[in-house]
């Protein structure tokens, strides 16, 4: 598997990205005809040079604001490209004649820009301006990062922890904490580092680009690297102020999915006064129903009777249904329910032929591997009877032929 590996030992942000894919191979031309395609050309040009920080070369890009002439009916022309918001920015995007694939990353990248930023002022996600980064310097660093991953045809893409670096910066609204509060909202729930260095090591713009991207977080890695650039920040820090990546062979298979698990809510009541005939129609009336799974428990209830402990696995928008199904169908005055998460594998059916006709068979599959197979108990019971067989010989045989 080839993957991109960002190594953030001081941070990242939009241009150091720029700089680091181009590093990678992004051909200059091809990333600027892109961004041409928003048809922004007028209030930007890219410039690609290379820097050194610390003894190490690299790559640098600029985002060159063109400014605006004066126009005669006043000010207003000049720099309006400055307070947009989160519609003018998608309507940009939206209306560019960029690949589908590309509009997609662009807009999930600022639209975690957007929910950091409207959450940090309290506002709606419509009111958040993008004035306070550059609205242009955003759209070229985010719209341009959604153009390299896709030129850069990788299977995944790591990261190590992301150091955000310390003290205090100056914004529009006064001191503000390093990390910024918008890049702390953005990367919460990922792993990151900070205090290496008293500056804003990681932007909100590189976090969200990250946040978006990376698949799998992981500081150490076995892997066989194939190409290192270095994209230069536009600081002389102590930390040197750049970003390493990596293309990056892995012998692992794909990050493994998440196992596919969802919310569900075990219900459990405990009955000493119903028949076990009627609780049998209990059963079958709540499993009919479309429960997840009922079972009954024998139990000793107070003064020592013979009772039943009833417990029913439902998804958690099925509840009060089956809540009213047991009231309604037992004689219980009271249900507990308790929230839990369910895993289940994935489950894939077959036919399957046999001497005596066809079988469903029944597939587990965890990560796209086929774990365990059983025929349908059904099945095996109908072609049993019907040819005069034990169950045991049916499963031997089936046994056979699906090998």
């Amino acid at each position: 598997m080839k993957i991109l590996y960002y190594d953030c030992f001081a941070g990242i942000s939009g241009d150091m990205n720029l700089a680091a894919m181009v590093g990678l191979g992004v051909e200059p031309a091809f990333l600027a005809a892109e961004l041409t395609k928003l048809g922004l050309d007028d209030e930007f040009e890219l410039q690609v040079g290379s820097d050194m920080r610390n003894g190490i070369s690299g790559t640098r890009v600029d985002v060159l604001l063109k400014h605006h002439h004066h126009h005669t009916d006043g000010d207003h022309h000049h720099g309006h490209h400055r307070h947009r918001n989160l519609a003018d920015i998608e309507a940009i995007i939206n209306n560019s004649t960029l690949d589908e694939r590309i509009k997609e990353t662009s807009l999930a990248i600022f639209n975690r820009v957007a929910r950091a930023e409207a959450k940090v002022h309290d506002k709606p996600l419509d009111e958040v301006h993008f004035h306070e980064v550059g609205a242009t310097d955003s759209i070229v660093d985010i719209v341009g990062a959604a153009i390299c991953i896709h030129a850069l045809e990788i299977d995944g893409v790591w990261s190590s922890p992301i150091e955000l670096g310390g003290g205090f910066v100056q914004c529009a609204h006064g001191l503000i904490p390093v990390p910024a509060p918008a890049t702390m909202e953005i990367l919460t729930g990922l792993p990151t580092t900070r205090g290496a260095g008293e500056h804003e090591s990681t932007t909100p713009t590189g976090a969200a680009i990250l946040a978006e991207l990376v698949d799998q977080f992981i500081a150490t890695v076995e892997m066989t690297v194939t190409d290192t650039a270095y994209g230069i920040g536009h600081r002389q820090t102590t930390l040197p102020n750049v970003l390493r990546v990596h293309i990056a062979e892995v012998d692992t298979i794909a990050p493994q999915g998440k196992l596919p698990t969802s919310k569900a809510r075990l219900l459990q009541c405990n009955i000493d006064d119903m028949t076990g005939e009627m609780l049998g129609v209990t059963m079958e009336i709540l499993m009919e129903a479309g429960a997840m799974d009922v079972h009954f428990t024998p139990i000793i209830m107070k003064k020592s009777r013979p009772a039943t402990s009833l417990s029913l696995l439902c998804s958690e928008e099925d509840e009060e249904n089956f809540k009213r199904l047991i009231f309604e169908n037992t004689t219980t005055l009271g249900i507990k329910s308790y929230p839990l998460d369910k895993t289940a594998l994935e489950i894939r059916f077959e036919q399957v032929d046999t001497p005596w006709g066809t079988v469903q068979m029944k597939k587990g599959i965890l990560d796209g591997q086929v774990i365990n197979t059983k025929p349908e108990l059904e099945d095996c019971k109908r072609i049993a009877s019907d040819n005069n067989l034990t169950l045991a010989e049916v499963y031997a045989q089936i046994g056979k032929s699906v090998k």
